[in-house]
């Protein structure tokens, strides 16, 4: 079993890190909320710790899921960051979804310290994350991807490498251009359904088995149909994965015509209010512009 230092407890983090310590790993963490962290301790017999650094002495293994590239850096870099009191030879896991050019960056300063790095973002939402099942797209290189996937692999049902370091980041965004696209057009489908007098519930009953089903529709139609926004992926969150799709798609020149056009019903439903609604709030949009 690994010494493994898990920095970020919140809703996916918390119960990745759980993971670990139920699979035999010594597991210290490290939240900016230290309560947060003292609560896990307590509840998985784990040790806690004041700083990134002081997580991540003497671990094998050092595993990130904070919010955003401002935060990733700033438990990385600096005197109390993972990568001062992380030993040679360790490899760094970085779960939360940035953009590839933090990914190379930080990589590259990993590298100076003689440490490894592999870009490993998640999906399947909090429900994955409690239940140990979610995908996992990786970047890095094969040795670090190979010492690294038996751990990550208490959390994930597929964990996969896809490339050089960047590469997990970038499958992420195609996961997350995905989503935008299907949820606006399951959101579309019940709106039209409700319009119309169909039975929402008959409907999705008839349509999920065959071409037009998803995972969203299947696990988000009920609480759309009730006018219920309070599961999983928040707004706020999505629109800062979709401004990192369409950086990156100018950087390379792909056109994501669709992605801008959902990405643009997420800022009206932040304009209502619902940052904190989960992504099938676009439905209630479609109600309000109605």
């Amino acid at each position: 079993m690994a010494k493994v230092g898990f920095l970020g407890l919140g809703v996916m983090g918390y119960p990745m890190a759980g993971h670990l310590a139920a699979k035999d790993h010594e597991v210290t963490v490290y939240n900016r909320t230290s309560a947060k962290a003292q609560a896990w301790a307590e509840a998985h017999q784990g040790g806690y710790a004041a700083t990134p650094r002081e997580a991540s002495e003497g671990c094998d293994f050092v595993m990130a899921c904070v919010g955003n590239d401002d935060d990733l850096r700033s438990v990385c870099l600096g005197p109390d960051g993972a990568f001062a009191g992380m030993k040679k030879g360790a490899i760094f896991v970085d779960h939360t979804t940035v953009s590839a050019k933090v990914t190379r960056e930080l990589a590259e300063a990993a590298a100076a310290f003689g440490i490894g790095y592999v870009d490993a973002p998640v999906s399947g939402g909090q429900a994955g994350a409690e239940n140990g099942v979610l995908s996992v797209m990786c970047g890095g290189t094969e040795a670090d991807f190979a010492a690294a996937e038996p751990v990550m692999a208490a959390y994930g049902k597929i964990v996969k490498l896809l490339g050089a370091v960047g590469m997990g980041q970038t499958a992420k965004m195609c996961n997350q251009i995905c989503i935008a696209g299907l949820m606006q057009g399951l959101s579309e489908a019940l709106h039209l359904a409700e319009k119309s007098g169909l039975d929402g519930e008959a409907l999705v009953e008839v349509i999920s088995g065959g071409a037009a089903g998803s995972w969203q529709m299947v696990n988000r139609h009920k609480t759309m149909l009730a006018d219920e926004y309070n599961h999983g992926f928040a707004v706020d969150w999505m629109r800062k994965d979709l401004a990192i799709c369409l950086a990156t798609a100018d950087e390379v020149g792909a056109s994501l015509p669709v992605t801008a056009l959902v990405d643009q019903f997420y800022k009206d439903v932040q304009k209502m209010g619902g940052g904190r609604w989960d992504t099938s709030s676009l439905m209630k949009r479609l109600k309000a512009f109605e």
